[in-house]
């Protein structure tokens, strides 16, 4: 694993325990065992490590979840798509990077603002792909179910319960999906 890499992995872990604002170059180096200086050298700024984190975690959230149209009912897509967050919450036990970003949108550097947009953007359009109707309503089906599954991660996260995640997305399919 290369150190930019080392640096990137631990600076996620940061971000999507603590958010954006809670954690310094100090955090990394400290954790990597490097000195505050090389992290610097392989992002000169907060704002370029963020950028980096948020475009590699949306690259690999989207390599998981796959093409919309690889999975042919609606259904299956729907569940790989709560998987993809399902994970993320119970086997990583994070947040969602890009949620927690979102949630700080207004005091982020415009480039990882960018990123997080592109995120979300990227989500919406997967979920307009995977569930095709009338524009405007698979538009607004689409910021539902992204809107829920991210506030759902919230709740199960501060009642330490993956259950209400998954009473959620139950709720979720039904509203969606029949």
């Amino acid at each position: 694993m290369s150190k930019s890499d080392e640096i990137l992995d631990v600076a996620e872990g940061f971000a999507r325990e603590r958010g954006y604002n809670g954690f310094s170059f100090r955090d990394i180096a400290t954790k990597v065992g490097i000195k505050s200086a090389s992290v610097h050298y392989h992002f000169p700024t907060k704002g370029d490590l963020g950028e980096a984190l948020a475009r590699r975690y949306a690259d690999r959230f989207f390599s998981e979840l796959g093409e919309p149209t690889a999975v042919a009912s609606a259904r299956r897509r729907f569940a790989r798509y709560v998987g993809t967050f399902r994970k993320a919450l119970t086997v990583d036990k994070k947040m969602c990077l890009c949620g927690m970003l979102g949630a700080e949108v207004a005091s982020l550097p415009p480039a990882v603002v960018a990123e997080t947009d592109r995120f979300f953007t990227r989500n919406i359009d997967w979920l307009q792909a995977a569930f095709p109707g009338g524009a405007k309503r698979t538009r607004r089906r689409a910021i539902f179910i992204l809107a829920t599954l991210e506030g759902a991660m919230v709740i199960a996260r501060t009642f330490h319960d993956a259950e209400a995640f998954d009473a959620t997305t139950a709720e979720l399919a039904s509203a969606v999906l029949d």
